[in-house]
């Protein structure tokens, strides 16, 4: 079984553009999530997905240069672009990352697609959007599926916001059981969607939820410079060293606190009303 993990990329954030090559500490943010991707032990293999447009040429460049594949697809069908690579790279399971996310925590990423393995569900995650509640902070994000299930979604779904966030197809009105505990501070829940998808969910207690430590916004890029600078260079960091450093300093976490997390079902403006033909690659209005 091939483990595929999917670092999505671009240039043109509509918050902070070019923001994933913005350097945090001496490295662009896109090598820091790259490298603890590539820590994880339950990954075969990283690929970077990002777009044909000629503005992100400088992300595939990247990609050689960390001696990684590049797959190059839609703009706004990012959904395509997931189900086009997975299927060149005839991946098993799908492991979704963001390029925005250079805490990401390996652990979590094994945690994550252990629990997808040794369930046998369709998707898993260690996060979910409300009416859920988020227990990891925001930049520990991941979500893993069957590419039987991602093939599915492709396949079916037509809402803008199921093709740019790629996975809300598969977990969308989904009824979890109540919190099963599994160690001293994770535990599972379970349901499956009205599509029939059977879906896991890890949660943490405590609940850090509420922690942001992801990059939107030039305050989120502020924020994640302090964190790495007090971690003096260390290459192998979980995110518990970066939980002790924002309890010991809680000021820091003040510096993007007031920073608005994107919902669910919001997608970028420019692709509003328009969906990729995934035959012809042309826009079509919807």
């Amino acid at each position: 079984m091939k483990t595929l993990a999917i670092i999505q990329a671009r240039m043109g954030s509509s918050r902070l553009p070019r923001k994933v090559l913005l350097k945090i500490g001496e490295k662009p943010m896109l090598q820091h999530v790259i490298e603890r991707t590539q820590r994880a032990r339950r990954i075969d293999s990283v690929l970077l997905a990002t777009t044909t447009d000629p503005a992100d040429n400088p992300l595939a460049d990247f990609a050689v240069s960390m001696g990684i594949s590049c797959f190059r697809g839609s703009l706004h069908d990012v959904l395509d672009r997931y189900y086009q690579a997975a299927k060149i790279h005839a991946a098993d399971v799908i492991v979704r990352i963001t390029a925005d996310c250079p805490l990401i925590d390996p652990a979590v990423i094994d945690q994550t697609v252990q629990l997808m393995t040794a369930h046998n569900t369709d998707f898993a995650c260690n996060r979910l959007p409300p009416p859920f509640t988020r227990t990891f902070p925001i930049g520990l994000d991941v979500e893993a599926c069957t590419f039987a299930a991602l093939e599915r979604a492709w396949r079916e779904s037509s809402e803008l916001f199921h093709r740019e966030h790629v996975m809300p197809f598969l977990y969308e009105n989904v009824t979890l059981s109540p919190v099963e505990p599994i160690t001293d501070d994770c535990s599972l829940s379970t349901g499956v969607s009205p599509r029939g998808f059977h879906i896991t969910q890890l949660h943490h207690q405590p609940d850090y939820g509420s922690l942001r430590w992801t990059v939107d916004t030039p305050e989120d890029l502020t924020f994640l410079r302090e964190i790495f600078a007090h971690l003096n260079g260390k290459p192998d960091f979980t995110w518990y060293d970066v939980l002790e450093i924002v309890q010991r300093e809680p000021e820091l976490a003040q510096l993007n606190t007031a920073v608005r997390h994107k919902t669910m079902t919001e997608v970028d403006d420019r692709a509003t009303g328009k969906l990729e033909n995934r035959k012809t690659g042309k826009l079509e209005n919807r």
